[in-house]
């Protein structure tokens, strides 16, 4: 069975929300935050070499990164479902935002985080700001990242637009279609089981 090693409000989320979606038999073992550092405790650090969340077990494998584990877990136990494979109409797109999410979009918000207000980051701010107007350009034509149907690239994009706003404020006023698509989101029942099990008493903010 498949163990999800959670540390509490990270990256995590997404896979527990992977498995919930899938219907997927699993495990969840939490893992808290040091409460001086908020960093991972040094039992989550040793369970992959670099040490960051998320991380699962499968019999004798470890695997970490929210890519690989979510390809993983979607080719391994989920049969294909929520993945769009080659040939079929919006690859392209369903490949480009998977890879958006922490290509793009999620290093552009740590970059942001620890630059703060020093003028000499500025064009690496300006970076977010793209990245947030190219998602909003893409929701205003369609439901959900690949097009129509909810995969895996939401799954995969939702941290960076959501969680991560608590470590990097910001204001969705100026984007209603983001917003639209986080109510959607919000009320799919696999998100909010997942949440109510990953993070229970963390409000995910969606607006």
């Amino acid at each position: 069975m498949i163990i999800v090693h959670h540390l509490g409000i990270s990256q995590s989320d997404r896979i527990v929300w992977l498995c919930e979606e899938l219907a997927l038999p699993y495990e969840l073992k939490r893992y808290d935050r040091d409460p001086k550092t908020r960093l991972a405790p040094a039992t989550y650090r040793v369970l992959t070499p670099f040490g960051t969340s998320p991380v699962i077990t499968d019999g004798d494998l470890v695997l970490g990164e929210s890519a690989a584990i979510i390809e993983y877990i979607i080719h391994i136990h989920g049969g294909g479902r929520l993945a769009i494979p080659p040939g079929e109409p919006g690859y392209a797109d369903y490949l480009y935002w998977f890879h958006f999410a922490n290509g793009s979009l999620m290093p552009s918000a740590m970059i942001d985080m620890i630059a703060g207000d020093n003028p000499a980051f500025g064009a690496l701010h300006a970076r977010l700001n793209r990245a947030y107007d190219q998602i909003e350009a893409r929701l205003a034509k369609v439901s959900y990242l690949a097009g129509d149907s909810f995969t895996a690239a939401d799954i995969i994009t939702l941290f960076p637009l959501t969680t991560m706003r608590v470590f990097v404020p910001r204001d969705l006023e100026p984007y209603p279609h983001i917003r639209a698509y986080l109510q959607r989101i919000g009320h799919r029942p696999a998100f909010q089981r997942a949440m109510a099990k990953a993070d229970p008493g963390f409000t995910v903010p969606l607006v």
